[in-house]
């Protein structure tokens, strides 16, 4: 948005909106955790804007549940760069105004990413359909741990228990989404959501714009927050072309007449 009307106009928008819902579903994207500090996964400066590892296999290829298995050393070597991106980030005001948005109405985020923001933030319905880098679990037997982070696991971490190789707790290129949260989502779906909001995702999963488009068929409030193009810019009701944390800040502003919760 360019000049201070349009912005505002646009804001009060959005906050009409979500002031007329009860229930609303917030779907995030690596965007939304960019505001954090966090690299984006493609595009300049992205994570994997050389398209290729330095082995000159796709990225996609390295961070497969077959590559998990096949040659874990090297599945390890890049979800050790993922969880070293986000190790030191903390939540931003995207993170935190949807959080505060619990106190106004039934709240819900769907998010593809793997940080653990949304809940450090304080939001309680969090459905991680990519799961969480924080969670391990072994390849081999029942072993579970939590950790803050990798900084005192090994390049392959290995089973206390049975010695097998330990993996994250996130869904890996060609690996089926946890049965859990893909149900969570359903049940929360064929509730209904009066708002759903898009924010820092090209959309480009079927599970990340069917919500969207499902929403607007039905005639029900959609908004993307996103300053580039995706699969639901052209459907949703109301685009606004911007940053995650500026826009919530000023929806929050717009809502209470300030820019720190109320």
């Amino acid at each position: 948005m360019t000049g201070d009307a349009p912005w505002a106009a646009t804001i009060d928008r959005f906050a009409a909106m979500v002031a007329a819902a009860r229930r609303a579903l917030f779907i995030t994207g690596a965007g939304i955790s960019a505001d954090s500090g966090m690299p984006t996964y493609r595009g300049i400066g992205g994570l994997y804007e050389a398209q290729q590892t330095d082995e000159g296999i796709a990225i996609e290829d390295a961070l497969s549940g077959e590559m998990l298995a096949r040659a874990p050393a090297l599945c390890w070597k890049y979800i050790h760069v993922i969880e070293s991106a986000a190790r030191h980030a903390e939540p931003n005001a995207a993170h935190e105004v949807i959080a505060w948005l619990q106190s106004r109405l039934d709240v819900w985020v769907l998010t593809q990413n793997v940080d653990g923001l949304h809940r450090r933030a304080g939001s309680r319905q969090v459905i991680e359909i990519h799961g969480d880098v924080h969670g391990l679990s072994c390849t081999a037997c029942e072993f579970q741990q939590r950790v803050a982070d990798y900084a005192a696991l090994a390049p392959v971490p290995l089973c206390p228990r049975c010695g097998a190789t330990l993996r994250p707790d996130v869904v890996l290129f060609g690996e089926a989404l946890p049965g859990e949260a893909v149900a969570r989502l359903r049940q929360e779906l064929a509730r209904g959501f009066d708002i759903v909001v898009s924010i820092g995702t090209t959309s480009v999963f079927p599970y990340i714009a069917a919500p969207v488009l499902q929403a607007r068929a039905r005639g029900n409030a959609t908004v993307e927050v996103n300053p580039g193009q995706s699969a639901v810019s052209a459907a949703v009701e109301l685009r606004i072309v911007a940053r995650a944390a500026a826009t919530m800040a000023a929806l929050r502003q717009a809502l209470t007449g300030s820019s720190s919760p109320a």
